[in-house]
């Protein structure tokens, strides 16, 4: 197994990518820390992974709040002492299908303060168990949208761009401490944000949104398939890439 006996934090760690993630972690031998603000997805996940062998545990959390993000690495640190991998993978998506003058300021707040500020949140309060752990890696879920092409929502675009340009001030900080750190951006994956996102712009085009759904799971790419992604980087396999991965 690629990854036995690391501690693997994945935010957003409940559904989609995250989840998916926490899963194969798990199978590659990982302690997969479910951090989610869903609580019932959330431990529904570990539930799965103990059920198939695998060792998980879940924390509630809110990566907007910095009081919370700093509690729940800190028994993390009791339970654990230490992170080897972490996926920063939480993430919303509010505003789609507005234009500039339609975006309201709740909706901009609401996506960056998710995405953007959960990943610096969860970073900050995450980098000294990297640091002790060593060699570690830090894996940062962008998006092809807001880096190579644009997205329904402004807000979004500009959070994954952000998380994108975060990257570099990671490598030159984390680096030279053992952290190898890898930016990931995914292109069309069926995940409950993607699916929901569809569904909203079949509803704006006057399209019977549960028939855009249906067809759209038919022809977006199985988060599974990102996760293994993850899971190369995360290995010792994955060492020598550098740079932007995008997926399908």
């Amino acid at each position: 197994m690629k990854l036995t006996d690391k501690v693997a934090v994945i935010t957003g760690g409940a559904t989609g990518i995250g989840g998916a993630a926490a899963e194969l972690f798990a199978a590659e031998g990982a302690v997969a820390l479910v951090l989610d603000y869903c609580e019932t997805e959330g431990p529904a996940t570990v539930e799965r992974i103990r059920q198939a062998g695998g060792k998980a545990a879940f924390y509630r959390i809110d990566v907007r709040s910095e009081p919370e993000v700093a509690d729940v690495f800190r028994r993390i640190a009791e339970a654990y002492g230490r992170v080897d991998i972490l996926v920063c993978s939480a993430g919303v998506l509010t505003g789609a299908y507005r234009s500039i003058g339609e975006l309201s300021e709740e909706d901009w707040n609401a996506t960056l303060d998710t995405n953007l500020k959960g990943t610096y949140l969860t970073a900050k309060h995450a980098a000294h168990l990297l640091e002790l752990a060593g060699e570690t890696v830090l894996l940062l879920i962008a998006s092809g949208a807001g880096v190579h092409g644009g997205s329904s929502s402004f807000a979004y675009a500009a959070s994954k761009a952000g998380i994108h340009g975060m990257y570099h001030n990671f490598v030159k900080d984390l680096g030279p401490k053992g952290t190898r750190v890898h930016v990931i951006c995914p292109g069309g994956i069926a995940t409950p944000l993607k699916l929901k996102n569809v569904a909203e712009g079949a509803r704006a085009r006057g399209e019977d949104a549960e028939h855009a759904v249906e067809a759209a799971s038919q022809n977006l790419g199985d988060p599974m398939g990102v996760a293994r992604v993850l899971a190369f980087l995360a290995s010792d396999d994955g060492s020598y890439v550098r740079g932007t991965v995008f997926t399908r």
